[in-house]
């Protein structure tokens, strides 16, 4: 779908949900999902005006929590986001997802161990929750846990072949594990598959391959 036809089609459903809204106001469902879309339109703080409602009306509307947690995330605010993930959290203590928006928030503050923990929470929640491993894998190269990186970013790639985060994330902890040409060609599948890999660290691989003869 080409993009005009994407926003068109974004552009539709925002106005769908806005009557929907203008007609049940108290309809929470309505009011997150148009909190959804207006995140994906880039309308942040209308975004957060309606999470913020969704939430006034239904306090146990865990998943309004998790996705105006992740708002404040991108914004910097930290704190906020925590508390919305561990409200939510208590509300549902098997909700993977904040696990994982913790261990993020965690790792942020290079409190690595902390996130490392909440990523294994989410996992023996969900083991095929590929947002966990992907960040496992980034915590365990941070902590220069180089075996233990290179076995999740694996899990990642397992999960989703085709994912350019996983592929980028597996040439990362393959690279430091010393296994250059199977991160070489890792970090070629991520850029085939769209990932926008750091040229220092392409630059850096370069140099431990062999030279063509």
């Amino acid at each position: 779908m080409a993009e005009e036809e994407k926003q068109a089609e974004l552009t539709d459903v925002i106005a769908d949900l806005e009557k929907a809204v203008a007609e049940y106001p108290n309809n929470v469902m309505a009011r997150h999902h148009l909190g959804l879309v207006y995140r994906s339109a880039g309308r942040t703080d209308e975004a957060v005006e309606q999470l913020e409602k969704a939430i006034a009306l239904d306090n146990q509307s865990m998943e309004s929590m998790i996705n105006l947690g992740a708002i404040y995330f991108e914004r910097g605010d930290s704190e906020k986001a925590l508390e919305l993930n561990r409200t939510a959290l208590i509300i549902s203590p098997k909700m993977a997802e904040a696990y994982v928006n913790i261990g993020l928030i965690e790792q942020q503050r290079s409190r690595v161990e902390e996130a490392v923990e909440n990523y294994n929470k989410a996992l023996q929640i969900d083991p095929k929750l590929i947002t966990a491993w992907l960040n496992l894998a980034s915590a365990y190269t941070m902590m220069e846990e180089d075996v233990k990186a290179v076995e999740a970013a694996r899990q990642a790639v397992a999960l989703e072949p085709d994912s350019p985060m996983a592929r980028n994330n597996l040439a990362v902890a393959l690279y430091f594990s010393g296994a250059w040409q199977e991160s070489h060609r890792n970090m070629e599948k991520a850029r085939e598959l769209g990932y926008s890999v750091d040229p220092r660290f392409a630059e850096a691989l370069q140099t431990k391959l062999p030279k063509e003869q």
